[in-house]
């Protein structure tokens, strides 16, 4: 692969991270509840993805049958909801928590994968997750002499954390599929996300959304959904996988400075340690690392 085609996936990839990392201001600033906005960037989102996927010939091929499109439609029902809770949980923890332990989610992914198909964790695994979720605990920062379960900030890292589970059910059936273009799988979701999320959301009120929240919106839509997964997509086809797992922490830098720039929440000094915990445990995975010796160790074993 030559450098050029290297660096246009980089800043592809680049770009599309920076953008992931400022969803949660979108969301705070549309002034609209969880299923609102989730129902309306799949709205938006699946408008201007059909239209770029009318233009560019994507829905060719697509390689679709009614096994699958059952199987992308379980996905879409984890998608969407996985959305929900996120969204939701921005709003009773902060942007930059829930973000960062939405991040263990590939862990959940091992977990459920295992579970589904009988494989076994290796232990290595088993010690990055405990790593990990160590870190969850530390960026949670729960004051134990204040802990209530009824308290906003316990339900915003609750929520992130089944957000995360519901985003790895999805990536699970999605692994499942074979042969079918990542952009009509996209466009499926969306779609369905909008029959499932019409019961849900409250559109009595969408004559006192103001001009300044539907901007929110529309970029929500056209920008973190649609312009994002498409760069997503096209800087998988040119970068190795190293490259993709560690750039995908830009994410999560990205919406810590966003939180801390809009809304003035820093982490503490324990918050950042877990940070760290988490971001390298999911590095150290996806790069096969001992989480003793820290060299790559083969990946049957």
């Amino acid at each position: 692969m030559s450098d050029s085609i290297e660096k246009k996936g980089i800043i592809e990839l680049l770009s599309a991270m920076i953008m992931m990392g400022t969803v949660g201001l979108f969301v705070v600033e549309s002034g609209q509840s969880a299923y609102n906005v989730v129902f309306y960037r799949c709205t938006l989102g699946a408008i201007f993805l059909l239209a770029y996927c009318l233009y560019s010939g994507k829905l060719k091929n697509t390689g679709i049958n009614t096994k699958k499109l059952i199987i992308i439609i379980f996905s879409a029902i984890f998608l969407v909801f996985n959305w929900v809770m996120l969204f939701a949980s921005f709003k009773t923890a902060s942007i930059s928590t829930s973000t960062v332990i939405y991040h263990a989610q590939p862990f959940f992914f091992i977990l459920i994968w295992a579970l589904a198909f009988k494989e076994a964790v290796s232990l290595n695994k088993i010690l990055w997750m405990g790593l990990a979720f160590i870190g969850v605990t530390l960026v949670a920062d729960i004051n134990t002499n204040e802990f209530s379960l009824s308290s906003d900030y316990i339900l915003g890292v609750s929520l992130a954390l089944l957000a995360a589970i519901f985003w790895a059910a999805s990536a699970t059936l999605v692994k499942l599929l074979t042969g079918v273009s990542t952009y009509l799988i996209t466009l499926i979701q969306l779609f369905v996300g909008i029959i499932v999320l019409f019961p849900f959301s409250d559109l009595s009120g969408i004559t006192d959304v103001t001009v300044k929240q539907w901007s929110y919106l529309l970029v929500l839509g056209a920008v973190h959904t649609c312009l994002t997964y498409i760069l997503m997509y096209s800087s998988y086809q040119k970068l190795s996988a190293p490259v993709i797992a560690v750039m995908t922490f830009i994410y999560p830098a990205v919406a810590i400075f966003v939180d801390f720039y809009f809304y003035n929440e820093s982490m503490s000094v324990i918050q950042i340690a877990g940070v760290f915990m988490i971001m390298f445990s999911s590095y150290a995975v996806n790069q096969n690392l001992s989480f003793l010796s820290l060299k790559k160790i083969n990946a049957s074993a």
